[in-house]
């Protein structure tokens, strides 16, 4: 497959995303009652859907979760103007960002109904430098551990070519939810 037909593809795909979370709830944080009895993945999955609300943080760096199954999760974001740094490139903190999100929603995939986590770690490597020439660039989450208390994951931000812009490691804490009162 091409450059150009993978980009195709990657657009069609955000776009059929982006309908969806268009016609939900919008950004937000979902209710308790909505996600109560859930598993993560569930959880991950109502987002993808548009059933449930998607974090806020997306709107404002301009990404989108695209894909969600066990133990992975994708992100899909458009470098923009607004998030270059002085010298023109895009900001490293983005890279962090969509980077996290990714590594984050891949390990909530895992987390059973009353269990969450919180990022104790982030390691983030970047290898190229991303311009708005860039059309658009991916972050794939994958865990490589998932315990009681810990889990571990790592991720790649790659282009629609293949080239990689970034990889970065995170370790999790695992807790459980405390009771609503």
């Amino acid at each position: 497959m091409t450059q150009t037909n993978e980009l195709e593809r990657w657009l069609a795909e955000e776009a059929r995303i982006l309908e969806r979370l268009d016609a939900g709830p919008g950004p937000g944080v979902a209710r308790p009652e909505q996600i109560a009895g859930k598993t993560g993945l569930e959880i991950m999955q109502g987002i993808v859907d548009g059933a449930l609300p998607y974090a806020e943080i997306a709107r404002t760096l301009d990404f989108t979760v695209i894909e969600v199954a066990p133990g992975r999760a994708v992100f899909q974001g458009m470098p923009l103007q607004r998030h270059l740094n002085p010298l023109g490139t895009v900001h490293g903190g983005w890279f962090a960002t969509l980077l996290d999100s990714a590594l984050g929603c891949a390990v909530h995939t895992l987390m059973p109904p009353g269990r969450a986590y919180t990022t104790a770690e982030l390691g983030v490597n970047m290898v190229k430098a991303i311009t708005p020439k860039v059309q658009r660039v991916r972050a794939i989450g994958t865990v490589i551990h998932c315990g009681r208390q810990l889990a571990t994951a790592e991720a790649r931000l790659v282009g629609p070519d293949g080239t990689l812009y970034a990889h970065a490691t995170t370790t999790c804490l695992v807790f459980e939810v405390p009771a609503a009162r």
